[in-house]
């Protein structure tokens, strides 16, 4: 059913200090920020070979992640992305097993322009999963 990482999501208290991390200390390419209020964050992505690192930063104090960045003032890891062919498909295999998606288990659209939906964590490991359908 899942296809290929498609991202890490790290989030962090200052996008543009992460940003220099990937870009100067490590060389790699970052894109332009891009805000996404109704996930409540900013965006960039670090473009690799085989995949993308999303650093986030909150997008007001309502945000999710002020509320992950309290518990971890430094940032860390947050979720991870997985590419899946058909969102809505994937969703009702999932519920049928078991799985809660977070929300009303609508998909939103994403940072790429695509439809994306979260699993509760405490379903996968205590990782926090986004599915994005490619």
């Amino acid at each position: 059913m899942i296809g290929r990482l498609n991202h890490v999501a790290i989030a962090v208290p200052d996008l543009a200090a992460g940003a220099d991390v990937y870009s100067g200390a490590l060389g790699a390419s970052v894109t332009a920020p891009q805000a996404l209020p109704e996930h409540g964050v900013t965006v960039v992505f670090v473009e690799l070979p085989n995949t993308k690192i999303e650093l986030l930063e909150p997008l007001g104090a309502d945000s999710p992640i002020a509320a992950f960045l309290e518990r971890n003032p430094a940032g860390g890891i947050h979720h991870l992305c997985y590419e899946v062919d058909d969102i809505a498909a994937a969703r009702d295999r999932l519920v049928a097993q078991g799985a809660r998606v977070l929300g009303d288990g609508t998909p939103k659209i994403g940072a790429h322009g695509k439809p994306v939906l979260f699993l509760h964590p405490k379903d996968f490991l205590g990782t926090l999963v986004e599915l994005e359908q490619v």
